[in-house]
């Protein structure tokens, strides 16, 4: 007997918001929807640069995409860059919160600044951009959001209590959206990678990425292909019975 499922990795016809989407694993993620079908809107604050290599390379591929700069920390700028998208496109079907930053630092050195920046970018960012983009999921009765969180909110890391704090808040916001947004055939759920090439990992040296990986149980370093693989299985058809769940990409670095 063969399934009814449609077992591809296919997102044809949809559209994706992907915050931070100029370099790393946001860029990864903007280029796996594009190949499996979605038009993605490529989100950035700073990098112009970057952004428009991601969305030159989508479109090189043969995808389709545009370029969407806000400030997700910004209530104002994540609605009016909303508002930009949908009177381009009839939904966003698919969201992204990948925006991030870090602002390293001991906690009794630890500027207030330092706290905020974080929080506002890599956790309120997120609650901006849902509170906007859910209205028309539940409208449309479906929807996928998922949040890049990180080890470091699973299991914590010295010198990254505002970074582990904002990461950790993420995985409970996503539990939570996820029960709200149920009835909705709304999904929401997380992705926690471990140490990434690509991204703020390489602010890292080799000596302390070597450190690092002896307590990798693969005894590698991930890539940002290894997240947007997870990403795209938990927007596709493949994934329409899981909810409120965080996916582990780390090589086992946590488990």
């Amino acid at each position: 007997m063969i399934s009814g499922t449609d077992f591809r990795i296919s997102v044809d016809g949809q559209t994706a918001l992907v915050t931070g989407g100029s370099r790393g694993i946001g860029r990864a993620v903007c280029l796996a929807l594009a190949q499996a079908g979605a038009f993605v809107a490529v989100n950035y604050r700073s990098d112009a640069e970057g952004a428009r290599n991601t969305l030159d390379a989508i479109v090189q591929a043969g995808g389709q995409g545009k370029l969407a700069p806000f400030d997700v920390s910004d209530p104002r700028a994540v609605d009016n860059g909303v508002a930009g998208i949908l009177a381009e496109r009839p939904s966003i079907d698919i969201l992204v919160n990948n925006a991030g930053i870090a602002r390293d630092g001991l906690i009794g050195r630890m500027k207030e600044s330092d706290w905020k920046a974080v929080i506002e970018t890599n956790l309120a960012g997120a609650f901006h951009l849902c509170r906007t983009v859910s209205k028309t999921m539940i409208r449309n009765r479906k929807g996928r959001i998922i949040n890049i969180a990180s080890t470091a909110g699973e299991a914590g890391n010295a010198g990254q209590v505002n970074y582990s704090a904002a990461k950790a808040g993420l995985i409970g916001f996503a539990k939570a959206l996820a029960r709200e947004l149920a009835p909705r055939n709304v999904l929401v759920n997380s992705v926690s990678p471990g140490i990434i090439r690509g991204g703020m990992s390489d602010q890292l040296t080799e000596d302390q990425l070597a450190a690092i990986r002896v307590h990798v149980p693969l005894r590698r370093t991930g890539t940002p292909d290894d997240v947007a693989g997870a990403v795209l299985f938990l927007c596709s058809g493949m994934s329409e019975y899981i909810t409120g769940q965080v996916i582990r990409v780390n090589g086992g670095l946590y488990m």
